[in-house]
């Protein structure tokens, strides 16, 4: 069954079919949907390599993480794939696992399969790396670590407005004795969020003491571990903020093995709102990082270089920024001392 047979079938030109599987933007919705149907009846599938060879374009694009055992990682998979499906392109994955060397291997095969950008979500940073991309005036979008060049965008979150609303809702709920647990202190995002909570004790007058800080490794793991640091301190804090929600939950678990109840002993606030966040027990508050946004600014970032508006666009490379959103669940009360005050008022 060939590309003909289609044709005839959707009642339209060859050529239409041709702009439909290659660059579907183009093509008017109504005559899409036959297309789309005609291929389905006739279940008809193209040879990629010939049409690559043909076009001169891959149609497709590469997507980096760097956890993919971590459940925000694969929720942004699927949002960048549903996007890119819906523009005709196809992605290749590769997860770093935080490793260089990982990295290395990822971009080295994307530039075998000759991608036609590649969005790297991860802080894992290696210079050469991005030379080899820019040398090939190959579109990249990065995530927080990126500088904006030709051809090289940047995706830049706000994670200290996240923290400082989380933070600000521990303080009105009469909260002083604040921990943290941070991310490993090699990635860019786990350094930001770490100054951001300092910075908010500082600026609010809250207790900062350098025991109610503690480092963790992003794994539910080392969530439990550092928070039962944080719980045998001779004061142990009376709510702690997780740079993740894999953190939260392992701190979570902590908390319930020293006997200890969220939110009642303690309030817990994790950081990206995955899925699983609002299944725990209690339900997690959290601060909201939008996978779907990521994956929507990421791959608009590449279509500015890959389909331009115009031949200065194509070059020119974006600054994109991203604001978390506080998720107010069940993980976080009133102190128990404070509860008790107004019980005995």
């Amino acid at each position: 069954m060939g590309i003909r047979e289609v044709a005839k079938r959707a009642k339209v030109s060859i050529a239409t079919v041709s702009r439909a599987m290659n660059n579907p933007a183009t093509v008017d919705p109504q005559t899409m949907e036959r297309v789309r149907r005609a291929v389905a009846e006739l279940n008809y599938i193209p040879d990629s390599h010939a049409r690559s060879l043909v076009s001169g374009r891959s149609r497709t694009l590469g997507l980096i993480v760097s956890d993919i055992t971590n459940p925000f990682f694969p929720e942004l998979v699927k949002g960048f794939e549903d996007v890119a499906l819906r523009h005709g392109y196809e992605i290749l994955i590769g997860s770093t696992n935080y490793e260089s060397s990982r990295m290395a291997q990822c971009v080295r095969r994307m530039l075998e399969r000759k991608v036609e950008g590649v969005a790297i979500m991860t802080s894992e940073m290696d210079q050469h790396l991005i030379d080899q991309l820019i040398q090939r005036n190959i579109p990249s979008v990065f995530l927080d670590v990126g500088t904006v060049k030709p051809f090289i965008s940047n995706i830049q979150v706000d994670y200290a407005s996240g923290i400082r609303d989380a933070v600000n809702h521990l303080l009105e709920l009469g909260h002083r004795r604040i921990g943290f647990i941070s991310g490993p202190q090699d990635l860019k995002s786990a350094r930001i969020r770490r100054r951001a909570f300092l910075k908010c004790l500082e600026d609010t007058g809250a207790l900062e003491e350098k025991d109610l800080v503690t480092e963790s490794d992003h794994t539910i793991d080392g969530g439990l571990e550092a928070m039962t640091r944080l719980i045998e301190l001779a004061e142990a804090p009376t709510a702690v903020l997780a740079s993740n929600d894999l953190t939260a939950i392992g701190a979570m678990r902590a908390a319930r093995r020293r006997g200890l109840k969220v939110p009642e002993d303690v309030s817990i606030i994790g950081f990206d709102d995955i899925h699983f966040a609002a299944f725990t027990e209690p339900p997690l508050t959290t601060v909201a990082l939008s996978r779907w946004e990521l994956a929507e600014n990421a791959f608009r970032a590449l279509m500015k270089h890959i389909e331009p508006q115009d031949s200065d666009s194509a070059r020119r490379g974006g600054k994109y920024t991203i604001k978390p959103v506080l998720v107010v669940r069940q993980s976080t009360a009133q102190p128990a001392l404070q509860r008790s005050a107004r019980r005995g008022a």
